[in-house]
């Protein structure tokens, strides 16, 4: 140590570390740590500098050269450690075994060897050193720490499933920072205790359906389950629970528009104080009068005078000298590539390259001597170098947007070196392929070889520096485009004087330069500068800095280098590979110029660096960090005094006061700070000052973060071709806060942030491109970079492979972090050092991580010297296609700025004024079919009452008349029914029930026949027995353990006294698998209709009562509940002929069927109104189609059917299965034209994208668009709309989503944001009226108003039918009365939401249409933040985000949303759609998704009607049966 420097002795420093650490770390009771510490300078340096700038400077210490740099890691460790004591256990993501084996392989390729980092050390870390060199600096910055016991790094996690690791980051979310809001999990709990609340239909207690093979559990009380899945769920919930900031203001009130909260300021935010800042000058450029007058002249000059002096040694990979270029060589062989590029390209009379052209530059990182001839080649023919990198294939990262620069530039010619142009990928015949996105281009090799020798008297011109372009430089911003900054050959002559003074050059001297010598700081120093003062650079290529990381230092003491061009990395790399090399000796060095010194993590390898290598000579001043940038070229350098005196200047800022653009030093919370160096004063003759980044080029006070702006001869010009961009960045005239300019010159803006200290110190906080805005706070991806590395940083991910960017995610700026994983880590290890890095970032930045990603080792974009390729991973990670092996969402501490939960307030009252027809000033919402009554028409079927009679006037009048055709899946007719064959046979049916049956009339007799014709007959036998029917569906041979439990619950439920089925499924019933599934001895008997007996029965059952039961409907619904329907005589005549009448349905009609019969209008459609209508029903079992998909549509072509009806699942088999095959079935004679209805049936809302798909599809055969159309049924009434074959087409209108969360319709336009479309769900049916009602007031609505649909008709179902007779649930269903307006009607409620709307159009009668719109199921629908959710609108958003996204369900648990998506294609996409899930809900619906789960397809539970059973999902889901590939829970 130098005592003269201060008295910061290894014991003072220890003091004041454990003072820093103090606040951290337990201490004795009764001393509270010191919170206000000031560090000044050395003895004489605080005293100078305060005195230079007076008072502006109170708030900012600086701060010794032995204030040690590895404070950030130590803030970093003791962040940490204050988060251990508390532990809230945080769910690990799941992950499906397959897929931790394969991203953890051995098989990957070693880290990258291709090529460096640009950034920060891509070397690939298998540097081959022994096994203890690898103790990096991290080591034992973090050793320091690891002494004290209280604070070590690596907690033991033995909590199962990975909670240990995962605690940290939970403390983190508990921790009430004022920058994020709560989930909304807790809001209602405190009134209602979560619950599901669903009509209990079901008349078991709650035996629902198997789900796989494990008991469900009924979930929908809250009752937690003892699973693995809910116990992480559990986890989530209480985390997310503790209060993130303090509760909001108010409530969201129900106006027009939900507002998405508006960063309000923090009152409390450091402002900046100071006065406004001075424009600084440097120190004048003193022409030396033997300076050469242009770079060329000086070529000129050296390589005349002493064309033996050495100019430029390459190395090869074993660290030998390759290759000495002398000046006169360059000269030499410059003036041969010059004439050359004029004359030997093109002809004589039209030359390819004219002086002023620009010509591509293309040389390895290798081959600095063939660049350097190439480069003065160019110089000395006048033409304008473009150097580039060399494009490795046709799709390197960001080479197209190189492509895009070399055709703006107008390149024609590529200049390259003969081993390069080799190794460029070539076409079969040899030829160079053009690369994507680049211009035709002629590829020339400069070697001497192969160039003609130009004639004696040709000589290039040598003027003096003049404003013609130079060269141009490329830069990548920050969206990945690629510009050329144009420097002026005058410029290029300024920069180089101004460095050699800067720098005190001298003659001769020797340099070592490991940068890139294509561009900026390498090519400065290593091309230009050494030219002009006939310097030797000794060129260490990447390619050897990765074999042996010590060769720049070895070079060093071999040459005894004077000077050396670095980046911190090579410092650290240095460091890494060091075993106390006996010979190192570096006190020739006089100036380490550190390229990247304005970059923040610099300064710990600089310190580190000294650290070890004082004791080799390596004096402190010789550390000389600068700044550049592509526009304003160097705009600070420390200058290499021999003064120690003076040591360098260095500020600890408070991270809280940069995020506002404040510099304050920090007093209380000693965690989040940022250690910053100088990079010395501004260059000689150049003026610097410091505006505000956005808006006007405004001054900036002195205690304020700008940007650093310069005016100078020496920076770039502009950036070629692009006028306007020039005009904001190379044109600025700074401002004072009068609005008066600073300057008539223009100055350039350096893309650089930061402020001039104390005696013109310059320092630098971050750079303009990795700047992130979160809620009007400013961020620096690479201060968040130098975070995550603090946090044990070398076991889990590599050194120089983290990209840090922000995604736009509803209307902010949101952090994502992308790390390379080590191969060898575990899932546990990563998990957990995600969730450190989170916790730290959250600590020292107070800003929260939207998504932190782990990808495997080698897989991120890189640019060509290894760095990570930014846009390009923004790119990906966008597009889902990053494939990351670890993902950790944290949308709820991240995203604050959701609209207010939503309070309701109460709806129009009976109190409210009710005129006529009017409710609040709108018509009332009611609309009724034509009346049955009235109709005239001469319908014979209507003088009986009971279906059973019909049947036999039909039997007697038109015995032969076909009713019934069932096709095979050939398409085939398999058996038919005649009306006397159906009545003959219904009768036989009849007596085995009374003889074998022993069944009285009444008794319930369960039908369990596949779809078809003894299904019919077995129907009508039960009725003309007097029997009551209830058709099930038979179980799945293939599925008996999941689907035989359905079976045996409705027989039981339905009190079935008896079973009639056929021979083969009677065996099923009672086979071993079957009693594996079910007690099979509990069936009541089991009678099968193969065989049936030859006689009659006596009489013919014939009801006393129309009212009295005709069958039971049971269906499951999909919320899992199962309901029996009661339709009574009445009602069955009723439906059918309401039927007839809609689709005009004649004994002479055939009507196509492919529907499910078992429940609903597929029951009726299938069995019932043939018999009453008379027309022949061709019969299509759904199931056959999985065979053939075009049986359907070709038996509609075959039989010239004119009305046909199918479910959403027949649709999109036909949809899916026959899209590419149209034209294949119109030559087999497929014609569709003759169809006028093809009807959905549903009980759902009309699905238009799959109904408009599927016309668009068949249009080319013939199908008119308007034929197809969709219906509506629901439990309490079986069919409310059908289309039917009169009146106007189907209209669609397009509601706000955003209003309808609010149970508010608004139209908008098509295409306006937010819009979806609804599709009228077909014609009210005759004899149906509705009303739409609030369905928790009872009252009527109005007109276009969101409500619950009621239906008042004679085809209602007469109830449920229940064991235990719950009348309640009974009378509210299907006995609802208004509470005001007309109170007498008896209305059944439909459980749905929907609004009517009066149209334009005229229906039949001449009156205006009222259309009926479905919105959603009120039991499917999801309470969440105070507003309704629909799952079906997130489940579409959810569906477009990415391609492999096959179907999605979504259901609530606990307020938190679960999102589930079937994966098509490889399970490595899976972590892929967790962030574009996230993203596309926060955007669309405003919710934060809590738990997402990746799962293969077909494990959505789908039934019979195409609908999702999301609750049966659920229950799997908390039951842990759905093997899923992935689950993601979001933090």
């Amino acid at each position: 140590m130098y005592p003269s420097l201060g008295d910061i002795t290894q014991k003072g420093y220890e003091k004041k570390r454990s003072k820093l650490l103090g606040a951290y770390l337990p201490h004795p009771p009764g001393k509270s740590p010191n919170s206000h510490l000031t560090f000044k300078g050395g003895r004489d340096s605080a005293s100078v500098r305060s005195a230079a700038v007076g008072t502006t400077y109170n708030s900012l210490h600086f701060i010794s050269h032995f204030f040690p740099s590895d404070v950030h890691t130590e803030a970093v460790q003791a962040a940490l450690a204050k988060h251990k004591e508390r532990k809230v256990a945080v769910p690990m993501p799941s992950k499906r075994r397959s897929l931790v084996v394969q991203t953890s392989m051995d098989a990957y390729t070693p880290p990258d060897t291709s090529s460096g980092s640009e950034e920060e050390g891509g070397q690939g870390e298998g540097t081959p050193t022994s096994s203890q060199g690898s103790i990096s600096m991290e080591h034992w910055i973090s050793r320091a720490i690891h002494q004290g016991s209280t604070t070590s790094s690596s907690s033991s996690s033995t909590q199962s499933g990975g909670s240990g690791a995962a605690g940290r980051l939970a403390d983190v979310l508990a921790q009430t920072h004022n920058h994020s809001a709560p989930p909304d999990v807790t809001t209602y709990t405190s009134e209602h205790p979560v619950q599901v609340e669903r009509p209990q239909v079901s008349t078991v207690p709650r035996t629902t359906p198997k789900y796989g093979n494990a008991k469900l559990m009924e979930t929908g009380d809250g009752v937690p389950v003892s699973s693995r899945v809910s116990a992480k769920i559990q986890q989530l919930v209480n985390t997310l629970k503790q209060p993130r900031r303090p509760p909001l203001r108010e409530f969201f009130v129900d106006d027009f528009e939900e507002l998405l909260e508006v960063q309000q300021p923090d009152p409390n935010q450091p402002r900046p104080e100071g006065s406004q800042m001075v424009a600084i000058r440097g120190e004048p450029l003193g022409v030396v009068t033997n300076w050469p007058p242009s770079l060329e002249a000086a070529l000129q000059r050296w390589g005349t005078i002493s064309p033996k002096a050495p100019c430029l040694t390459t190395m090869d990979t074993n660290g030998k000298p390759l290759y000495v270029l002398t000046y006169g060589k360059l000269w030499s062989r410059s003036i041969k590539v010059a004439y050359n590029i004029l004359h030997k390209l093109g002809t004589k009379q039209e030359p390819m390259v004219r002086p002023g052209d620009r010509v591509a530059l293309v040389f390895p990182n290798n081959d600095p001597a063939a660049f350097m001839v190439a480069f003065y080649g160019c110089l000395l023919a006048e033409v304008v170098p473009v150097p580039i990198e060399v494009p490795l294939t046709r799709k390197d990262a960001g080479s197209q947007q190189i492509g895009f620069l070399l055709g703006s530039c107008g390149v024609t010619v590529a200049l390259t070196s003969d081993a390069c142009h080799k190794g460029l990928p070539k076409g079969p015949t040899g030829e160079i392929p053009q690369f994507k996105g680049w211009p035709k281009l002629l590829w020339f090799v400069t070697e001497s070889k192969h160039l003609s020798k130009p004639p004696r008297d040709w000589f290039p011109h040598i003027k003096d520096a003049n404003n013609d372009t130079a060269y141009i430089e490329y830069k990548t911003c920050k969206d990945g485009s690629v510009l050329g900054v144009t420097v002026t050959r005058i410029a290029l002559l300024t920069h180089c004087q101004a460095l050699t003074q800067s720098c005190g050059y001298t003659e001769a001297e020797i340099i070592v330069n490991v940068l890139d010598f294509k561009k900026d700081v390498g090519l400065w120093h290593g091309i230009l500068t050494s030219v002009m003062n006939m310097m030797h650079v000794i060129s260490i290529p990447y390619s050897l800095m990765k074999v042996n990381p010590l060769s720049w230092i070895q070079k060093v003491c071999q040459y005894k280098g004077k000077v050396a061009c670095v980046k911190s990395r090579d410092m650290h790399w240095a460091l890494v590979a060091h075993r106390d090399q006996r010979d190192v000796n570096l006190n020739s060095l006089r100036m380490l110029v550190v390229a990247d010194g304005s970059n923040p993590w610099s300064i710990s390898s600089c310190d580190a660096f000294l650290n070890v290598f004082q004791s080799k000579g390596l004096r402190p001043e010789v550390i000389c960090p600068c700044a550049s940038s592509a526009e304003a070229l160097t705009v600070a350098i420390r200058r290499p005094t021999d003064d120690s005196n003076q040591p360098p200047g260095r500020g600890v800022l408070s991270m809280q006061g940069l995020s506002y653009s404040v510099i304050r030093v920090d007093s209380e919370e000693r965690l989040s700070v940022l250690t910053v160096q100088d990079v010395g004063t501004v260059m000689p003759g150049a003026l610097m000052c410091v505006v505000k980044p956005e808006g006007v080029p405004q001054l900036c006070r002195t205690d304020e973060i700008g940007e650093l702006c310069v005016c100078s001869i020496a920076t770039g010009m502009s950036y070629y071709g692009l006028s306007g961009m020039t005009k904001n960045t190379f044109e600025v005239f700074p401002m004072t806060s009068s609005g008066a300019p600073i300057s008539e010159y223009p100055f350039t803006r350096t893309g650089l942030l930061g402020f001039i200290g104390p005696g013109g110190l310059v320092f630098v906080s971050g750079k303009m491109d990795g700047l992130m805005v979160v809620s009007g706070r400013r961020h620096n991806a690479d201060d968040i970079v130098a975070t995550a590395l603090a946090v044990e940083p070398m076991k889990f991910v590599y050194r120089g492979r983290i990209a840090v960017f922000s995604v736009t995610v509803l209307h902010d700026e949101r952090i994502v972090v992308v790390a390379e994983q080590r191969p060898d880590s575990t899932e546990e290890d990563s998990f957990q050092w995600m969730s450190r890095v989170l916790q730290a970032i959250d600590s020292i930045h107070n800003v929260g991580v939207f998504c932190l990603a782990l990808v495997p080792a080698n897989t991120l974009p890189k640019t060509p010297l290894g760095g990570i390729h930014l846009s390009e991973t923004k790119q990906l990670f966008l597009e889902g296609s990053l494939h990351p092996c670890n993902v950790l969402m944290c949308p709820h501490t991240c995203v604050t700025n959701l609209p207010k939960p939503r309070q309701k307030q109460p709806e129009i009252g009976p109190a409210s004024v009710m005129v006529g027809n009017l409710v609040s000033g709108k018509r009332i919402a009611q609309v009724s079919g034509r009346d049955l009554g009235q109709i005239e028409d001469n319908d014979q079927a209507r003088k009986f009452l009971f279906l059973s009679e019909v049947l036999q006037w039909r039997a007697q009048t038109t015995p032969d008349h076909v009713l019934f055709t069932l096709l095979s899946s050939r398409g085939t007719v398999l058996s038919s029914l005649t009306c006397l064959q159906l009545h003959k046979r219904a009768e036989k049916i009849a007596a085995m029930l009374i003889e074998r049956g022993h069944l009285q009339d009444g008794d319930h007799v369960a039908l369990v026949y596949p779809p078809g014709i003894d299904l019919v007959a077995a129907f009508y036998g039960c009725l003309y027995a007097g029997c009551v029917p209830i058709t099930v569906r038979p179980p799945h041979p293939q599925n008996i353990a999941t689907t035989l439990p359905t079976v045996k619950m409705i027989v039981e439920v339905s009190r079935s006294a008896c079973v009639m089925t056929s021979q083969v499924i009677s065996k099923l019933l009672k086979s071993k698998e079957a009693s594996a599934a079910v007690d099979v001895r509990s069936w009541p008997p089991v009678l099968d209709t193969d065989d049936l007996p030859k006689k009659k029965p006596p009489q013919l059952y014939k009801p006393s009562n129309p009212d009295t039961l005709a069958y039971l409907d049971f269906s499951v619904s999909t919320t899992g509940m199962l309901a029996g329907v009661k339709m009574s005589h009445t009602a069955t005549s009723a439906f059918c002929r309401s039927i007839k009448l809609q689709c005009e349905l004649y004994p002479s009609r055939e009507v196509a069927i492919c529907l499910d019969p078992y429940c609903g209008l597929g029951f009726v459609l299938w069995c019932l109104c043939s018999v009453y209508s008379g027309h022949q029903s061709i019969l299509i079992p759904p199931s056959e189609l999985e065979v053939n998909p075009a049986l359907w549509l070709l038996a509609v072509s075959q039989f010239r059917v004119r009305d046909t009806f199918c479910s959403y699942s027949v649709m999109e088999l036909c949809t899916k299965g026959l899209g590419l095959q149209t034209e294949s079935l119109k030559s087999r004679g497929l014609d569709l034209s003759r169809v006028r209805t093809c009807v959905v049936v549903a009980e759902e809302r009309p699905r238009i994208a799959l109904t408009q798909s599927f016309s668009k599809l068949f249009k080319d055969l013939g199908l008119h668009p308007r034929a197809v159309s969709t219906s509506f049924g629901c439990r309490v009434n079986l069919a409310i709309c059908l289309q039917g074959t009169s009146g106007p087409d189907p209209t669609t209108v397009y509601v706000d989503m955003r209003a309808l969360r609010h149970d508010r319709v608004r139209l908008v336009e098509r295409g306006s944001p937010h819009s979806l479309p609804l599709m009228e769900s077909g014609k009210i049916l005759p004899g149906v009226r509705i009303i739409i009602a609030n369905p928790e007031t009872k009252g009527p609505l109005g007109d276009s108003h969101l409500g619950e649909i009621w239906v008042h008709c004679t085809h209602n179902g007469s109830g449920y039918f229940t064991v235990y007779g719950d009348e309640a649930l009974q009378s509210d269903h299907f006995n609802s009365h208004l509470s005001f307006g007309d109170t007498q009607t008896i209305w059944a409620r439909t459980g749905y939401l929907g609004f009517l709307r009066r149209t334009e159009l005229t229906d039949a009668s001449g009156e205006r249409h009222d259309a009926l719109y479905v919105v959603g199921a009120l039991d499917e629908a999801m309470e969440l933040r105070g507003m309704r959710y629909h799952p079906i609108d997130i489940e579409t958003s959810v569906i477009r985000t990415h391609k492999s996204i096959m179907e999605c369900a979504v259901f609530p648990w606990t307020n938190l949303l679960v999102v589930v998506v079937e994966l098509e294609g490889s399970e490595q996409e899976a972590l892929d759609l967790v962030p574009l899930v996230t993203n596309a809900v926060l955007e669309e619906h405003y919710l934060i998704v809590g738990v997402v789960v990746v799962v293969d397809i077909g494990v959505i539970p789908i039934n019979s009607r195409g609908e999702k059973q999301r609750m049966h999902l659920r229950d799997g889901f908390l039951a842990d049966q759905l093997d899923p590939i992935y689950v993601a829970y979001n933090m």
